[in-house]
Parts: C-alpha cells; sequence; structure tokens
C-alpha cells in the first residue's frame, strides 16, 4: 500500500484529525491519526497487516505482542497474516504486564506490533514485558510512524506510513499558546 493510499484510507474513514490534542505521550500535536477508525473496518486492518507483514517475515516472530489499547487490532491481524499467536499487554497499576493468562517463554521470539509510535515509550515498554518474560524481540512495527523515520527502537523497525508530523512540550506548544482547547482522543485519559 503506497504513502497515498493509506492517507487516502485514513482520511475517507474520518481518521486523519487536525486540531489540538494531547498525544499518549504527553506531547501536544496539530494532526491525530485515530488508527481505530480505520481498524474498525475488518477488510482495512486485514489490508493494512497484510502490507505489513511481507516487511517483517523474515524476522522469525512466533509472537506478535501488543499494547493495549491501541494495538490490539493490528497485533491481532499481523498474527493471523504471519500465522503466530498474537498477545497482548495491558495495564495493571499503571504498567504494561501480561494478563489474561497470556505468557511468553524464552524460546519464543517476538514482534512488538503498534497502531501509531511517536517517541517509541509505550513500544519500548511492552519490548520490556517480552525480555522480562525471558522472550527475545526480533523487532517492531507500525502501520503510523509519526517520527517520520527517527525513532531508534534497538531492533528492526518497519512502518507503513512514516509522516513528521510536530509535536510539542505543553510548555511550548504553539496551540497552549494560542489558547487553542486541547482534546485526548487516544486510550489512555
Amino acid at each position: 500500500m503506497t504513502h497515498d493510499a493509506l492517507l487516502s484510507l485514513f482520511r475517507r474513514s474520518g481518521a486523519l484529525l487536525e486540531g489540538h490534542f494531547r498525544l499518549t505521550s504527553g506531547l501536544h500535536s496539530p494532526r491525530y491519526l485515530q488508527c481505530a477508525l480505520v481498524l474498525s473496518h475488518p477488510e482495512h486492518a486485514a489490508a493494512l497487516a497484510g502490507s505489513l507483514a511481507p516487511l517483517v517475515a523474515g524476522l522469525g516472530a512466533t509472537v506478535v505482542l501488543s499494547p493495549a489499547l491501541g494495538g490490539i487490532v493490528i497485533g491481532h491481524e499481523m498474527g493471523r497474516a504471519l500465522g503466530v499467536r498474537a498477545v497482548f499487554a495491558e495495564r495493571q497499576d499503571g504498567r504494561l504486564t501480561l494478563r489474561r493468562g497470556f505468557t511468553l517463554a524464552p524460546d519464543d521470539t517476538v514482534l512488538v506490533v503498534e497502531d501509531v509510535v511517536t517517541t517509541g515509550g509505550s513500544t519500548r515498554e511492552t519490548m520490556e514485558v517480552a525480555r522480562a518474560a525471558g522472550a527475545t524481540v526480533v523487532g517492531a512495527a507500525s502501520i503510523v510512524d509519526r517520527s517520520g523515520g527517527t525513532t531508534d527502537l534497538g531492533v528492526p523497525y518497519h512502518t507503513l506510513l512514516p509522516m513528521m508530523v510536530p509535536s510539542y512540550d505543553p510548555a511550548v506548544c504553539p496551540l497552549c499558546a494560542q489558547a487553542v482547547p486541547v482534546a485526548k482522543p487516544g486510550s489512555r485519559a
């Protein structure tokens, strides 16, 4: 899927938002990509995973691990596309952890899959969940990379839509300085 086709899909789905947004990272941005709106259509979720899977197939993942909430749908579809198990980590007492009977073993090779990467914080935290369980992280993937390709996760990282989207510390956010109301459309309040 080309860059233009992906942007068109986000626009048609109403998932490319303009305004003033507080991201999960705490940073502010004038653009927000609401992957949940795109992924709510099973055919789009399957197509995105189908486009991303060939980029990571050579990594040898035996498990896909995603952070809840945003990564669950694309993680599940990536598991299907790669023919491997897909599990997710979720927050308990403010920290990502494996729950619901999900386990990882030392012989598991893990691909961490996200919907959107901005700073890589959630991806790194998810990688640490895998490593704490004794598994080996072989790579990471996302639908969108808001850093435009500058994020270094320390493992091979593949994305379908690298975009340079500005983000600001709230203390120096030009939208805050203009008193533009801030919205928080993501999965964490």
